[in-house]
């Protein structure tokens, strides 16, 4: 035979707790989208650091950036999705700039395209993305 008080919550009581866990989703889940974002920005910014220190060896082999390939630039070959486009978009004897470029997943970051040249000048549409 049950009491006076009936076992559970109330409407209100779980109404209150739907809102508290909306709230929290709400603050979190762009802090999370973030840091994945970020995450995928260091790893297209070591990729293209990569690139440069292949472009110096370049130079230091033929005396010339002009001939340097990009050595890889393929999707990733365990099927993970590729989120930056690495190009060599300008080239020339003595300069060069490589370029990252957001895709996928990433198109639109607030980073856009990231870029290095053959000064170590590294440049991108906010300063704290490098």
């Amino acid at each position: 035979m049950q009491g006076k008080y009936e076992l559970g919550f109330s409407l209100l009581e779980l109404m209150i707790v739907v809102a508290i866990v909306g709230i929290l989703a709400s603050i979190a889940y762009p802090s999370y989208q973030e840091q994945v974002a970020d995450g995928r920005r260091v790893d297209a910014q070591a990729n293209i650091l990569s690139l440069a220190q292949h472009m110096e060896r370049e130079y230091t082999e033929n005396g010339t950036y002009v001939g340097a390939a990009l050595p890889y630039n393929e999707a990733p070959k365990d099927g993970a999705d590729k989120f930056y486009d690495l190009a060599l978009p300008v080239q020339t004897a003595t300069t060069y700039i490589l370029r990252a470029r957001p895709k996928n997943g990433m198109a639109g970051d607030r980073c856009g395209d990231m870029t290095v040249n053959h000064l170590g000048q590294k440049s991108a549409s906010e300063n704290d993305c490098w």
